[in-house]
């Protein structure tokens, strides 16, 4: 998922102009964020997004959810978008590790008609957010359930499942990340129980319908139509989408090093249709660059797409199908960060997806710093710096690992991908796209943990980096904070004693360990670089130099998230 922030750089002949322009069209576009926002009861703050209904990821996991492995979802879903209302039957196949109830996740909106278990009807139970029903001494192997349901999907979350409008035109679409699949299927909707899908959605015959996987069918039945699609990978419930819209349809051909090649389909509303031609070709680039830095696309037998939908705060990773807010189609290539994350999703979310969201960093984190990693790739190691730069702040009091609500804070992209950056200059370049192959190798397709993570970084690259990740992940909050003070004394007339006086000020974690790279600045542009590592409360670095030094700048090449600040004196 992106959050959009803008960021234009502007020929100066023409920036004041320029910004008239779109303080106008910006100012539009976050004021209609800001109601959507409200709309699908979550909240902007600082370009921040977070659950509003913080209490829907409470009680919502039951322990015993872990006894269920699904490995199928056969969905079909009927929409009547002039009644806000679907009717849908949901076929699942799973395995028990052990006999004793089979507990899902389905809000309680939703009626249900019918529930087979291995084709007879079945006793069960409901609450708010799950289904409770008993197996007595069922065989465990293969347990399969038939759950017909119908109703309005409640909106919650980001908008879970919208029948909205665009231009007097219905539009549906779902976004159910993290924890709202089971507004409108009943599902284990933990992110670590992956399955495979198959999805029916009908509608009236003017629409297209869109989901994940491989397009199997289209049938007509007067004036209805079924779009059946299929996903043979490995899927995690939040990613399960569904978009039906009068879409105009364009295609693209994706080709690898290999000659594998692969349908890259696009669908919009018509009348953005020749903007999206323009904005989407950054995905032919994108998907080139990421293949060679991690792996082959994951999907490749199936598609990659973008669907166009109604949620104005960003886009969303629905594996083989992202979601993007009709107002990103610019046809001026203005938010081309917002493509290029969402594609690095289906590397690093799609087929490697968290265990948990306590580590929601390895998919968000993940996805942008390839959004650096792009630039770097594309336009050079300044590309990379300035990409960075923008993503630097204090994220005060907050710590990257289990965020809690905060899952999509600006803490979990921006520090997410300021550790992946600092990890780099830890192991150096080589160990580091080294360690991003190994963990896509070993994770693809299944789930991952901030502890199998650093594992493969400490396999690879033969450190211990307990320290890095406890101060970075774990348990520091914020960012360190470093007052120095500095002096120069002449020795004689070629040469000058330097002092630097050290001292971490910062609150969310007492002493980091920093590996920190001081240059040392003369009057007539001299300059010698030192490197420490600072793992102190306070400390001292002396210098004898041959030249008058000027002043002091640590981390010449950005690469510590850490803030240096002189004492006053």
């Amino acid at each position: 998922m992106k959050v959009k922030k803008n960021k234009l750089l502007l020929r100066i002949i023409f920036l004041l102009v320029i910004l008239l322009i779109l303080f106008i069209l910006f100012k539009n576009k976050i004021e209609l964020a800001y109601n959507l926002a409200r709309e699908n009861d979550a909240s902007v703050e600082n370009f921040t997004l977070y659950l509003k209904n913080a209490d829907a990821l409470k009680n919502y996991y039951i322990e015993e959810q872990k006894n269920i492995d699904i490995k199928k979802y056969k969905l079909k879903i009927d929409l009547y978008p002039d009644e806000k209302r679907i009717s849908g039957k949901a076929d699942i196949k799973l395995k028990l590790k052990s006999t004793g109830q089979i507990i899902l996740n389905f809000y309680d909106n939703l009626k249900i008609d019918s529930l087979l278990l291995n084709g007879k009807q079945n006793d069960y139970e409901r609450d708010e957010k799950h289904i409770f029903i008993e197996t007595g001494n069922l065989k465990r192997d293969s347990v399969s359930l038939s759950i017909h349901y119908s109703g309005t999907p409640e909106k919650m979350g980001f908008g879970s499942f919208v029948f909205g409008e665009y231009n007097g035109s219905p539009v549906v679409y779902s976004l159910s990340e993290p924890v709202f699949a089971s507004t409108w299927f009943p599902c284990n909707d933990l992110p670590s129980d992956k399955a495979t899908a198959e999805i029916y959605i009908t509608n009236d015959s003017g629409f297209v319908s869109i989901s994940n996987g491989k397009l199997m069918g289209i049938e007509i039945n007067g004036k209805r139509k079924t779009y059946h699609w299929q996903t043979f990978y490995p899927i995690s419930t939040y990613l399960i989408a569904i978009y039906s819209a009068k879409y105009k349809h364009f295609t693209d051909l994706f080709v690898t090093p290999q000659n594998d090649s692969m349908k890259l389909e696009y669908f919009v509303f018509p009348s953005h249709f020749d903007e999206a031609q323009k904005d989407f070709e950054i995905n032919k680039d994108a998907l080139k660059i990421f293949s060679g830095l991690f792996g082959t696309y994951p999907f490749i037998k199936e598609k990659y797409g973008v669907a166009e939908f109604l949620w104005q705060l960003g886009a969303i990773e629905h594996q083989t199908i992202t979601g993007v807010g009709s107002n990103f189609l610019t046809g001026r290539k203005f938010f081309d960060d917002l493509y290029i994350h969402e594609l690095a999703h289906q590397w690093w979310g799609d087929a490697v997806t968290v265990k948990s969201w306590k580590d929601v960093w390895l998919s968000e984190g993940f996805a942008s710093y390839s959004e650096a990693l792009f630039y770097e790739k594309k336009f050079g190691k300044d590309a990379l710096i300035s990409t960075m730069m923008q993503k630097f702040g204090k994220f005060e009091n907050k710590r990257l690992y289990d965020p809690g609500k905060n899952l999509f804070d600006k803490v979990v992209y921006d520090k997410g991908a300021w550790v992946l950056h600092m990890l780099r200059n830890e192991v150096g370049d080589d160990k580091f796209f080294e360690i991003l192959r190994n963990y896509y190798r070993l994770f693809k397709y299944k789930n991952a943990t901030t502890v199998d993570f650093r594992n493969v970084c400490e396999q690879v690259s033969g450190k211990n980096l307990d320290d890095f990740f406890n101060q970075w992940v774990f348990k520091g909050k914020g960012i360190p904070v470093i007052r120095y003070e500095f002096s120069a004394d002449s020795v004689s007339r070629d040469f000058f004693d330097a002092t630097v006086k050290l001292k971490q000020v910062q609150k969310g974690y007492e002493i980091y360990k920093l590996p920190v790279v001081i240059r040392f600045r003369g009057v007539a542009g001299e300059r010698t670089d030192t490197s420490i590592v600072f793992s102190e409360k306070s400390g001292l670095v002396k210098m004898n130099l041959h030249f008058k030094p000027m002043d002091v700048i640590f981390d010449p090449e950005n690469q510590l998230l850490a803030k240096f600040e002189k004492a006053r004196d």
